[in-house]
C-alpha cells in the first residue's frame, strides 16, 4: 500500500495540532509549506549522516595521473577498494594533516594505497595517492544524500515505514516551530525514541580494538625507497 508525501505532510500537521484532525483539512498552502519543510529536513542529512540508515555503494574509474575526483550525492566515505588482476585491494584512509601536510613525491604513478576526501557542494572531493599508473575501478562505500521529495510521490518505494515515521514527527516538530507552537510532547517523546534508533542502532558501530606498540616509530612520509622499490607497497 502506497504511502504518499502527502499523507506524511497531512499526518504531520495533525500531529502537531496546528490542524485539527477531526475538524479541518490540510490547505494547500500548508501542503506547500509542509513539502519546503520536509525537503529541508532531508537535506539537513549532509551534515547529520548519523540519521542516514542506509549506505550506498559508487563506482569510479581512476584516470591515470589524476589524483583528484569528484563523487557527487556522497556525504562520507567509509571504504574504498579497486579491481587488479582479479585481486581486490583495500586503500587507506588518511586524515587531512597527513595528506595535506606530510612530505612526499609528487608525479608518481603507481597502485593507489592512500585516499583522503572532504565535502563540498553537491558531493566529496577524493584524492588519492599515489596517482593511478592504470584505469583502476574504484569502489566506494559510504552515506549518500537523500533525495529530496516532491507531492504524490510513494514514499515506501525509496525509504522504509520506519523511517517515514521517522519524518512524520520530525516534520510535526518543525511546523510547530516554524508557526511558533509548542510542540506536544508526545511528538517529542516519539522524535527522541526514532533519533535514538537511527542513529545508534541503524549504523552498526565497528569496536575492534586496534593494537600499537609504543616501540614503533609512526610516519608520514614516503621515501625514495618506498618509490623506486616497493611502488608504495611495503609489508
Amino acid at each position: 500500500m502506497a504511502y504518499t508525501v502527502n499523507q506524511l505532510i497531512s499526518g504531520a500537521y495533525y500531529a502537531s495540532g496546528v490542524v485539527s484532525r477531526e475538524f479541518e483539512t490540510v490547505s494547500g498552502s500548508q501542503v506547500a509549506d509542509g513539502l519546503g519543510f520536509l525537503n529541508d529536513i532531508l537535506g539537513e542529512k549532509v551534515v547529520d549522516e548519523g540519521m542516514v540508515p542506509y549506505e550506498s555503494t559508487f563506482s569510479i574509474t581512476g584516470v591515470i595521473g589524476q589524483e583528484e575526483y569528484v563523487v557527487p550525492d556522497l556525504i562520507k566515505i567509509d571504504t574504498i577498494t579497486f579491481i587488479k588482476d582479479n585481486v581486490r585491494y583495500a586503500m587507506q584512509e588518511q586524515k587531512r594533516n597527513q595528506y595535506l601536510g606530510s612530505s612526499r613525491v609528487e608525479s608518481i604513478t603507481s597502485l593507489p594505497n592512500t585516499y583522503f576526501w572532504e565535502k563540498e557542494l553537491g558531493g566529496v572531493r577524493l584524492y588519492v595517492y599515489f596517482q593511478p599508473d592504470e584505469a583502476y575501478p574504484f569502489t566506494v562505500h559510504g552515506i549518500s544524500r537523500l533525495s529530496s521529495v516532491s507531492l504524490g510521490q510513494d514514499l515506501e518505494l525509496t525509504l522504509d515505514r520506519f523511517y517515514i515515521t521517522y519524518l512524520r514527527y520530525a516534520l510535526a516538530d518543525r511546523i510547530c516551530a516554524e508557526f511558533e507552537y509548542d510542540t506536544p510532547a508526545n511528538v517529542k517523546r516519539q522524535l527522541s525514541k526514532y533519533e535514538a534508533w537511527i542513529n545508534k542502532k541503524s549504523r552498526v558501530l565497528d569496536l575492534r580494538m586496534t593494537k600499537q606498540s609504543t616501540l614503533k616509530r609512526s610516519r608520514q612520509g614516503i621515501n625514495y625507497g618506498d618509490v623506486n622499490l616497493g611502488r608504495g607497497w611495503s609489508t
